[in-house]
């Protein structure tokens, strides 16, 4: 039988669960959109229930080349984004109580589910919302498509366009990062102990 976690390990762990709690109330993501018309920029961040920035400016301009316009509505996956982080949050503390690496293992990779399936989520949104245009737009270019980047930068048009993580995204990327180097350390010990029991 595997041994029970070290009591900073599992301090560690709960931490790491604990702190994804800040998704609840900081922007997970964001796309900084630059063009010489804005050298201020526009921003446009996603939270676990929300978009806000500069939604309305960002609206305004996409409806000229035949763009949807972006509101929460338009993201059923708001309505549940909430549960799903309660429940990664108790599953990664629920993991740390039972101490066990098979629990951290489980949490794992249910938090990789929630990466991918977050990830394949927003591609998808992108290139509906980048491909699907309304054929009456007042600018066409013939050929182009509008798809924002998935993760860091693209030309479209006069725009130069980033999309990144937020503090929630830098948050919950940390909280795997410490989970992982939690469970590669964990075992290691684990198999530190049995080569020492073999040698016996």
């Amino acid at each position: 039988m595997e041994p029970v976690m070290r009591t900073f390990s599992r301090i560690i762990v709960a931490l790491a669960a604990l702190a994804l709690g800040i998704l609840l109330v900081q922007p997970i993501w964001r796309i900084d959109l630059w063009a010489p018309q804005y050298p201020e920029g526009l921003v446009l961040q996603i939270f676990h229930d929300s978009f806000t920035g500069n939604v309305e400016q960002i609206n305004n301009l996409n409806h000229y080349i035949g763009m949807a316009t972006i509101h929460d509505e338009m993201f059923p996956e708001f309505e549940i984004m909430r549960y799903a982080i309660f429940l990664l949050l108790a599953w990664g503390v629920l993991a740390s109580a039972i101490g066990r690496r098979w629990a951290l293992g489980s949490w794992l990779m249910g938090l990789g589910a929630f990466v991918i399936w977050a990830m394949w989520d927003m591609y998808q949104w992108g290139y509906r919302y980048g491909h699907e245009l309304d054929p009456r737009a007042a600018i066409k270019v013939e050929g182009m498509a509008y798809q924002p980047p998935l993760l860091g930068h693209k030309t479209l048009l006069n725009f130069e366009a980033w999309s990144m993580p937020d503090v929630g995204g830098y948050v919950l990327f940390a909280s795997i990062t410490m989970a992982v180097l939690v469970f590669v350390f964990e075992w290691r010990r684990s198999s530190r102990m049995k080569l020492k029991k073999q040698l016996k």
